[in-house]
């Protein structure tokens, strides 16, 4: 319990940060809400006036022609007002989502992918899509109307007490009580949308995952029982999103109780004492111009506790996003964790790892101590059963992650590729996957590449050629050709360093040869290769051998 409130504050401090980053734009629209105030009172001053006028003094419609314009001027002015202060409010809204999506996108390539590699590409895009807009209404309308909802009160007060001091009263004793019991019915609005959030970041990656694998679900004819399970989730989505409203229906409907009696009060008081029946204080004094300009502010007193009131459910929201989001930005990145300074690395390699280890949460050290030097153009395979630590060790090559004792040392100007047994081929075109590499690269380039990869002969056989598009994930071409794919983006690439994770796993023996040909004559080109692989093939191609168990190297010939 005391941990969540904690962590709430920390929140709502985060979020006070934000906000003030925006203080400009912020105040102006708070001096926009009081203009518009403003232009109410006088407005509902000359109505007062207006029918005073028309029904006490017995003036012709034709005399008031004057306060009617006013009213209608006046009427404009607060339309434009209220306009400008929303307007004030969405520019700042949106460059600080703006700016948390970037601060966000930044954080999490610093991450790098082994971090984001244990987490579901749905929830992180929940985090960057709905927890991010969760801060719109809180910063747009919240916290203008935050200060608005004392300011506006106050003015409207001091009218009243300058009309009958009574009526005052009985407005100023019944305001406290509205925010009071606001507060106690919202008290658990920002725990339900913490929940809320957290239930649409697993329907995310409930659909994401049955979308991925719908073929599979279809042949083991499962696609029944997966719509059954989405169906599940996204009702539970729908409890606690009703639960959410309900309670902010609630909170809204507590306010309206309390300044529908309060607003009773006054009228009860302004009719009596117009009729005579109070003889007490102003009541006197009352005439129909103070008592309806009296009535018409009453309601005008609680509108910015109403408008706070609206807006609430937006606070509690942002808090249950902010919660979320301040811990994935306190997430240390891996690569930088333990990592001791970056030194010049021996001349003529391109990296060196000196007593290097790497150490897990929960799992202890899973690699080193460990020390290797690599040079351009040696092949290196790194050989060992599963677990063994091959892939740690070549993401902490690539940076990925960094040594928790030793040091890693990366050569001047080293350029780093990665391959391994899934790589990335996004929906679009052959050459938009190539221009992953090189963006810059023109057809010819990009078909030299694909020849060397071994895929000449299917560029020939496709009508469109470079054009050919491709699904998501690659679809449309085998694992071999996805792989030799990745081996032609490698080949486009200036990479001097290029480290392969399990390249040829799940292929046949006809598509190994043609990838292991291809790495041969990557080799050959003077770049360094680090395979980590179980293939006969592969290690065939290697000068150097690093055989690991348990993340300690047993031999390196």
């Amino acid at each position: 319990m005391v941990e969540g409130r904690e962590a709430t504050r920390q929140a709502a401090r985060w979020l006070a940060g934000l906000a003030a980053a925006e203080r400009r734009r912020l105040g102006l629209a708070v001096v926009a809400g009081g203009l518009a105030t403003l232009a109410t009172l006088g407005q509902l001053a000359l109505l007062a006036r207006f029918v005073d006028a028309l029904l006490a003094d017995g003036r012709p419609p034709a005399e008031l022609l004057l306060p009617a314009l006013g009213m209608l001027a006046l009427l404009a002015l607060r339309a434009l007002a209220l306009f400008t202060q929303e307007t004030l409010g969405q520019a700042a809204s949106l460059r600080l989502r703006t700016r948390v999506r970037s601060a966000l996108l930044d954080h999490l390539a610093r991450l790098g992918p082994a971090w984001l590699g244990a987490r579901h590409s749905a929830s992180l895009a929940s985090q960057l899509v709905e927890q991010v807009e969760a801060l719109d209404g809180y910063i747009a309308r919240f916290r203008p109307q935050l200060v608005l909802a004392v300011i506006q009160p106050l003015m409207v007060l001091a009218t009243v007490i300058w009309l009958d001091w009574l009526a005052a009263l009985f407005l100023l004793l019944s305001a406290p009580l509205i925010p009071l019991f606001m507060a106690l019915v919202g008290m658990g609005a920002e725990r339900l949308n913490r929940e809320q959030f957290a239930a649409v970041a697993r329907l995310s990656g409930h659909f994401i995952d049955r979308v991925r694998a719908v073929t599979t679900l279809q042949l083991f004819g499962r696609t029944r029982a997966a719509t059954a399970e989405v169906h599940a989730a996204a009702d539970d989505y729908r409890r606690r999103s009703l639960r959410t409203l309900r309670l902010a229906f609630l909170s809204s409907a507590v306010l309206e109780f309390f300044a529908s009696v309060a607003i009773a009060v006054v009228a009860i008081y302004v009719g009596f004492g117009l009729l005579g029946y109070v003889d007490f204080g102003p009541a006197p004094q009352l005439t129909l111009f103070s008592g309806l300009l009296v009535l018409l502010l009453a309601p005008e007193f609680f509108q910015p506790l109403r408008s706070l009131a609206q807006h609430y459910h937006d606070r509690a929201a942002a808090l249950g996003a902010a919660r979320e989001l301040a811990v994935l930005f306190e997430a240390e990145p891996a690569a930088v964790r333990g990592e001791t300074p970056v030194d010049a690395v021996s001349q003529g390699g391109l990296m060196e790892l000196a007593a290097a280890t790497v150490t897990h949460p929960g799992r202890g050290r899973v690699l080193g101590p460990l020390d290797l030097r690599l040079a351009p153009g040696a092949v290196m395979a790194v050989t060992g059963p599963s677990g063994a630590g091959k892939s740690t060790l070549l993401q902490l090559l690539a940076g990925f992650v960094g040594p928790g004792e030793g040091s890693r040392r990366p050569g001047e100007g080293v350029r780093i590729a990665w391959m391994d047994q899934r790589p990335l081929l996004i929906q679009g075109s052959l050459a938009d996957n190539l221009r992953l590499a090189a963006p810059a690269a023109d057809d010819a380039a990009l078909s030299r590449a694909l020849a060397r990869a071994g895929l000449g002969e299917l560029l020939a056989g496709l009508p469109a050629g470079l054009d050919t598009p491709l699904g998501e994930r690659g679809a449309g071409l085998s694992g071999g050709q996805a792989q030799r794919l990745a081996l032609a983006r490698v080949f486009l690439s200036d990479a001097s360093l290029v480290l392969l994770d399990e390249p040829t796993a799940s292929l046949d023996a006809d598509t190994q040869a043609r990838v292991a040909e291809a790495l041969a004559a990557l080799a050959g080109e003077g770049r360094c290769l680090v395979i980590a692989t179980h293939q006969p093939a592969l290690m065939a191609l290697a000068d150097r051998r690093l055989a690991l168990r348990d993340g300690v190297p047993e031999a390196i010939p």
